[in-house]
């Protein structure tokens, strides 16, 4: 097997490099470790390792020379040319908007190069507080106060300071096979007899809107045929109902408008908001992020998009 063959997960590289895991996310944020993402895994090439070992035993090299001449002269002024990498922006979230909002940053914002991560909103706040992303989206419904965001937000990022802006609201609902001949019209609903059910993974934002559901209902996943059976995305879930392997499913209404053949049932008026860390290192960054989202440029953009409800758009909702 070739060393392009190769690839390790980031706990293997901290213990090749004998670093721990958060140093290696923190390598791979400062776009010094090359990595991509299988699934929820980020992985590094075995050749992009050799690469940044390389580079690190060259830095070493040149520290050395530098300290050589500043001790033989003090009129001599090197420059790394490591000092003005472009720093990766890792945007979490699966919402069409958020490539848009990449794209935008790409060309407004400059020095960062925006990554995209396919992550549900609840692993996304926790990776957050891991410091493994920047800027993530959240949809998770709070059932005991009907807020959405926000509770969660609270609870996972303690202690730090954050800035929370809202990107757009939605319709989220169920995904029912045409002609709904289930005639499903509301939560309650799902009990009915033989249903069967399409789930999204733990930690995404529908499946926490339907475990809330059936919780302040008074049901229980144990009712649910097919509850277990889980896709990553709400194109998944929609493709399943499609095909009739499956009932009933929970997404929003821009999946259904995509996959054909399948009807959606609005059930909740969903807000999708975005997240930042308020470091002083994010800030020139965050607030450029602001000036996009909040300019006519992005909304007449997003405005193009069926199901979309731009009316809070670019609105703070919570600064710490």
């Amino acid at each position: 097997m070739s060393i392009n063959d190769i690839s390790y997960t980031t706990e293997e590289i901290s213990k090749l490099l004998k670093i721990s895991k958060l140093t290696v996310y923190d390598l791979i944020k400062k776009g010094e470790i090359i990595s991509y993402r299988v699934g929820k895994q980020m992985r590094v090439d075995a050749s992009d390792l050799e690469a940044y070992k390389n580079r690190t035993k060259g830095m070493q090299g040149l520290e050395r020379d530098v300290l050589q001449l500043q001790h033989d002269s003090s009129d001599v002024v090197l420059t790394s040319p490591y000092s003005h990498t472009v720093r990766p922006i890792v945007i979490t979230g699966q919402d069409i908007s958020l490539d848009i909002l990449a794209k935008y940053m790409e060309h407004k914002t400059p020095g960062v190069r925006p990554l995209r991560a396919y992550v549900g909103s609840l692993d996304s706040l926790i990776s957050m507080y891991r410091g493994e992303s920047d800027l993530v989206s959240t949809h998770l419904l709070d059932g005991d106060t009907g807020e959405y965001n926000l509770p969660f937000i609270r609870r996972v990022l303690v202690g730090s300071s954050y800035i929370v802006v809202n990107l757009l609201h939605r319709k989220a609902g169920l995904y029912v096979q045409q002609g709904n001949p289930f005639n499903l019209k509301s939560w309650q609903d799902l009990s009915t007899p033989k249903l069967r059910i399409v789930n999204r993974e733990k930690g995404s934002g529908a499946r926490v809107l339907l475990d809330e559901q059936l919780r302040l209902h008074g049901m229980t996943s144990e009712q649910l045929v097919g509850y277990d059976d889980e896709q990553s995305n709400h194109l998944g879930v929609a493709a399943k109902v499609s095909s009739g392997e499956a009932d009933v499913g929970i997404g929003h209404a821009k999946a259904a408008s995509i996959v054909g053949h399948v009807d959606f049932i609005p059930l909740i008026d969903e807000r999708y908001d975005l997240v930042m860390l308020k470091k002083p290192k994010n800030i020139v960054w965050v607030q450029s992020v602001i000036q996009i989202i909040q300019s006519n440029e992005f909304k007449q953009e997003l405005a193009g998009i069926h199901g979309y409800d731009l009316s809070q758009t670019g609105q703070i909702l919570l600064e710490t």
